[in-house]
């Protein structure tokens, strides 16, 4: 299963914002920190403030802060809400797609438990556990770097 580039830029954007909640921070910082797109990630912003998740200041010393405590932001409910859809196969589309395999396959059933468990994963994580998870320590410098890089 792969996220899209918007799941991954709201999860970044979620996390920075997490982290430095002493400050309102603005999309400027987040977008340049990662190097990804500002004009994307303002669509990102643009969603997690409609949800409620991010409040965001207008005005000249404007900027973004948590909606939400962190221990109220849970991970599955955010990749639920960010990703247009889990479709893991063509059948799994409204209407079935075109496979002829489609009605003696048991693969749909398969990866639709795989998607389940993926989910149910997610849905124990709040941002809370990512935020000390991503509190700077010897042992997860190396894989904070890796994992959160584009």
């Amino acid at each position: 299963m792969r996220l899209t580039s918007f799941t991954d830029y709201t999860l970044r954007t979620l996390i920075y914002l997490g982290m430095h909640r002493e400050r309102l921070a603005t999309i400027q910082d987040i977008a340049q920190l990662h190097g990804i797109s500002k004009n994307h990630l303002m669509k990102v912003v643009h969603q997690l403030g409609i949800s409620g998740l991010v409040e965001t200041v207008r005005g000249r010393n404007g900027g973004l802060r948590l909606g939400r405590e962190p221990e109220l932001i849970n991970l599955g409910e955010v990749v639920r809400n960010s990703e247009p859809d889990f479709y893991m196969a063509e059948c799994f589309a409204p209407g079935g797609g075109a496979c002829y395999l489609a009605p003696s396959c048991v693969l749909k059933g398969v990866l639709a438990k795989a998607t389940a468990a993926y989910l149910k994963e997610l849905d124990g994580v709040t941002l809370a556990e990512l935020i000390a998870l991503e509190a700077p320590s010897p042992l997860r410098t190396e894989v904070a770097t890796i994992v959160w890089k584009p």
